[in-house]
C-alpha cells in the first residue's frame, strides 16, 4: 500500500485532504482512483488506512478507515551529527540513515568541511527535506527523521552534552577503544542506564576530524571510537555504525 507523509492539518477527524506534488503523484503519476486505499502517515507515529473518495491533480481527498502505531520505528533513537560531504555524498548519508531507523541528522561544518558558512548548508534544506521523506515512505517509517539546522563542530558537541545521551565520535586516529567496546559494556557514568535509550553519533567529513577537534569534542564528554583498522568513506562510516548500534542493542 502506497504510504505519504502529510502534514497534521491535512487529517482531520474521519477526512484526510491532499493536495500539492503528493496530490499530483496519487492522481498522475499513480492514476489512483475513488476507492483505492493508501496509507497517510502525520509524522505522530501512527499510520491512518485511507479510502480514497475523490482524486484529481489538485486536491485527493479520503475516508479514514483505522488508525494503528507503527511497528517499523527502533526503540534506539539514533541522532547523526553528520559533516558536511561534497556533491550528493551528504544526501546518500540522509537516504540510507533514514532507511535504517536514524531519527535525527545534524549537518556538522568541522574543519575539514569543503564549506565553511552556514547559510550554502542551508540553501539544501528543501530538498534534503524531500529526500528524507521519499525514504521514509520507502522504508515503512512511522515518522520522519528530524533534519536540525546546520551547526559549527563546537556548537554540535555543546549541544550533544546538553542532550544526556551517549555521545560517540567516529574517529581513525582512536586505537583503544572500539565502537562495540562502548555498546557491549557500560562507559563510565552510564551504568545505571544502560542500555542506552539515546545514542548519538559524530561522524566527520571527507579527511575525518583532526587532532584539536578529537580534544574538544573529548572535553564536551563524546567518547572517540575507532570502527577498526579500515578507513571508511564519510557518507558510508555514518551508516555503518548506526546499523552496528542498531543491530547491538537489538533493533536490526
Amino acid at each position: 500500500m502506497h504510504r505519504f507523509f502529510v502534514p497534521p492539518a491535512w487529517v482531520q477527524g474521519g477526512e484526510v485532504s491532499i493536495t500539492g506534488p503528493q496530490a499530483h503523484q496519487i492522481s498522475d503519476v499513480l492514476r489512483m482512483q475513488a476507492g483505492d486505499r493508501i496509507l497517510v502517515l502525520d509524522n505522530s507515529g501512527w499510520e491512518i488506512d485511507t479510502r480514497l473518495t475523490a482524486v484529481d491533480r489538485h486536491t485527493v481527498r479520503g475516508e479514514v478507515l483505522k488508525r494503528r502505531l507503527s511497528e517499523a520505528e527502533p526503540h534506539t533513537k539514533v541522532s547523526l551529527c553528520q559533516g558536511v560531504l561534497k556533491g550528493k555524498r551528504f544526501e546518500f548519508t540522509l537516504q540510507k540513515g533514514t532507511e535504517l531507523g536514524i531519527v535525527e541528522f545534524v549537518p556538522v561544518i568541522a574543519s575539514r568541511c569543503v564549506l565553511s558558512d552556514l547559510a550554502p548548508v542551508e540553501q539544501k534544506r528543501e530538498r534534503w527535506e524531500w529526500i528524507i521523506q521519499e525514504a521514509a515512505e520507502q522504508s515503512n517509517r512511522g515518522r520522519k527523521p528530524a533534519l536540525r539546522p546546520a551547526l559549527f563542530f563546537p556548537q554540535a558537541c555543546e549541544k550533544l552534552q546538553a542532550s544526556g545521551g551517549l555521545a560517540i565520535m567516529l574517529w581513525e586516529e582512536e586505537r583503544r577503544t572500539t565502537l562495540r567496546d562502548v555498546l557491549r559494556q557500560a562507559p563510565p557514568g552510564f551504568a545505571g542506564r544502560f542500555p542506552p535509550f539515546t545514542v548519538h553519533l559524530m561522524v566527520g567529513p571527507e579527511g575525518g576530524f583532526t587532532q584539536e577537534e578529537a580534544e574538544i569534542a573529548r572535553s564536551y564528554g563524546l567518547m572517540t571510537v575507532s570502527l577498526g583498522p579500515r578507513i571508511l568513506r564519510g557518507e558510508t562510516a555514518g551508516v555503518v555504525a548506526a546499523a552496528l548500534v542498531l543491530y547491538e542493542l537489538g533493533d536490526i
